[in-house]
Order: structure tokens, then C-alpha cells, then sequence
């Protein structure tokens, strides 16, 4: 019996183990500074491409390696720029920027469930913690507020003419006995 439990916490520390090591493929890449998609080493002496709302001006251009197309039509930036076609004009401003500055701000069309989830996430997290309050903070409900109780409490400052002018006894009809 504690053979199999000692086994059973081995193999879950391994795998608990495996998932935090950084010898799996990925991590190892990444650790060595080589990129997955080109298999090339990352040269981080070089400042890196970041596009941002807050930093809209880039230190490098997006396209670092052009091909010969965008080598063309970077020579042919140099001429007069009401020669180049509205697309010609287009490719050459994403060489340099991934995105417009429009592009960055608008929003996407699912955004919408972004918020929703966030909103359905701290409900469900809010109501669960006021269960907990409910089931543990919170002690048994005092005796005191059975109907039971109660009603026998209204009975007694009936019956001692509690406030009979104003409060609780002067919507009390004694003759009757019974509410006015």
C-alpha cells in the first residue's frame, strides 16, 4: 500500500517536474536564442521591432530582409512619389510599420466576448466568495430571528403599549385586538 503511494507522488512530482524544466524543445530554443519558425539564431544586440499605441515610432523597420520585389520598390522610392501607384505607397508603408496607427486602435469584432467572459469571471468569482462568507465567516442564524420569535416579541410591546403614540403599539387596536 505505501509502495503504491510513494509511486504515485514520484510520478507526479516527474511530470510536475517535466512541465517546469527547460530542457523541452521550445524552452530550449528559446533559451539558446534561437527563433522556432526559421530555426536561425535571435540577435537581441539589435534593437527589436515593438509596435505599440504609446510608442508609435518603431527604432527599426518591420521588414529588416527584403526580397527582391521590395528591394525594386525601395529603389523606386527614391524617384518622384506621383509615379507610385496608392499600393506601391502602401507596401512601402508596411516595410517599415505592421499596422497603421487607424489599424492599431480599432477594435476587433470579438472583443465584445473579451469583456463579457471578464465580467461572467468576476461574478461567478464574487458570488462564490460570498458563499464562502455565507458557509464559513458567517455563524449559525440567531434564534432570534425564527418567526416564531419574532412574533412573540411583537406580542410583548403589544401588550406593554411600547411608543403608543407614534410607534410600534399605535397601529395596534386594543378594543379589537387586532392590526388597524
Amino acid at each position: 500500500m505505501l509502495s503504491t503511494a510513494a509511486r504515485t507522488i514520484r510520478v507526479v512530482r516527474s511530470i510536475a517536474w517535466r512541465s517546469l524544466s527547460t530542457t523541452s524543445p521550445v524552452s530550449a530554443s528559446l533559451d539558446r536564442g534561437y527563433d522556432i519558425t526559421t530555426n536561425k539564431p535571435i540577435d537581441f544586440t539589435k534593437p527589436m521591432y515593438c509596435e505599440r499605441r504609446e510608442y508609435p515610432l518603431p527604432d527599426v523597420p518591420y521588414v529588416s530582409d527584403l526580397n527582391t520585389q521590395q528591394k525594386a520598390l525601395k529603389q523606386k522610392e527614391n524617384g518622384p512619389w506621383n509615379q507610385l501607384t496608392k499600393e506601391e505607397k502602401l507596401a512601402l508603408y508596411h516595410l517599415s510599420f505592421n499596422q497603421s496607427y487607424a489599424e492599431m486602435n480599432s477594435s476587433s469584432k470579438s472583443e465584445w466576448k473579451t469583456i463579457v467572459g471578464a465580467v461572467m469571471y468576476f461574478l461567478a468569482f464574487g458570488g462564490l466568495y460570498l458563499w464562502w462568507h455565507r458557509v464559513y465567516v458567517y455563524g449559525p442564524v440567531p434564534h432570534t430571528l425564527s418567526e416564531d420569535w419574532v412574533a412573540m416579541q411583537a406580542k410583548r410591546m403589544i401588550d406593554m403599549r411600547i411608543n403608543p403614540i407614534s410607534g410600534f403599539s399605535s397601529h395596534w387596536d386594543y378594543e379589537k385586538n387586532q392590526w388597524k
